[in-house]
């Protein structure tokens, strides 16, 4: 049995993806568990993935309030890049924004039940696109910082949308679309204001994860409600666990969350 705080899974792009978790004893390669029976028993210890303290209920996939509302980590950009003042020296931590916010990101087209429009800063490929669970992920634009990134996904939300559908992906149901040519044809249209940051990416990146058989059906399990989740566990995609019955579980949701894994 393993003590774990939950954070988001850390992923190698491998065919297959492989899935880590830190726990009490050293990293669990989550791939081997696939096929096995495993058990997360949760006792109601809870910590905020910012600043530690125990806490009763999170904010913002596993923040105390206070760190919420206050910490940089959790600014309104974090959401909607356009909103991000790290250019003007500005935000909840300048010196923070400057570091993650003042510096290249992608705008990107991924690939899952529909073409997907996002944002993310430029260390973070293919990481962003596993961790949504993206069955393609390809390189729209370089932009200079985080808010001229989210001034062009603005732009772009008229045609594209930029949410996952989590059940869709979850039963790998994938649209037919060539990220290339919806590239190519969507170049010409851009404003020459967004035309210059257009990447010469033109080959998608394609994402295999670890999942023996996709559900028909998925519903989704939350420790707060259900402390003990047993059963074989069938693949890992995105950011959840999926067992063989359908039950799905999504790990990033549970960040703070202290839990027992036994297989």
């Amino acid at each position: 049995m393993v003590q774990i705080d939950i954070r988001k899974m850390r992923t190698e792009h491998k065919s297959p993806i492989q899935y880590f978790m830190e726990g009490s004893e050293g990293e669990v390669n989550m791939n081997e568990l696939i096929g096995r029976s495993v058990s997360i028993s949760f006792e109601g210890v809870v910590h905020c993935v910012v600043c530690g303290r125990k806490i009763k209920k999170t904010f913002a996939q596993g923040s105390c309030y206070d760190c919420f509302r206050n910490a940089p980590e959790n600014a309104e950009c974090i959401i909607r890049p356009e909103l991000c003042l790290a250019h003007e020296g500005k935000g909840r931590d300048p010196e923070w924004e400057m570091l993650h916010h003042n510096r290249p990101h992608f705008v990107y087209l991924a690939l899952s039940s529909a073409v997907k429009v996002g944002v993310t800063r430029d260390d973070q490929i293919p990481t962003r696109w596993i961790d949504q669970g993206a069955s393609e992920g390809l390189i729209l634009a370089r932009c200079p910082n985080r808010f001229n990134a989210g001034e062009l996904e603005v732009y772009l939300k008229d045609s594209f949308t930029d949410r996952t559908n989590w059940q869709r992906m979850l039963k790998n149901q994938v649209a037919d679309s060539s990220l290339a040519q919806v590239k190519k044809e969507l170049i010409p249209e851009l404003p020459e204001r967004f035309s210059v940051w257009v990447s010469d990416d033109s080959e998608s990146t394609v994402l295999e994860y670890p999942v023996t058989e996709y559900p028909d059906k998925v519903k989704s399990q939350k420790l707060d409600k259900a402390p003990l989740i047993q059963g074989v566990l069938a693949g890992i995609k995105g950011q959840y666990l999926i067992f063989d019955d359908g039950r799905v579980m999504n790990m990033r949701a549970h960040s703070g969350y202290q839990i027992h894994l036994d297989y």
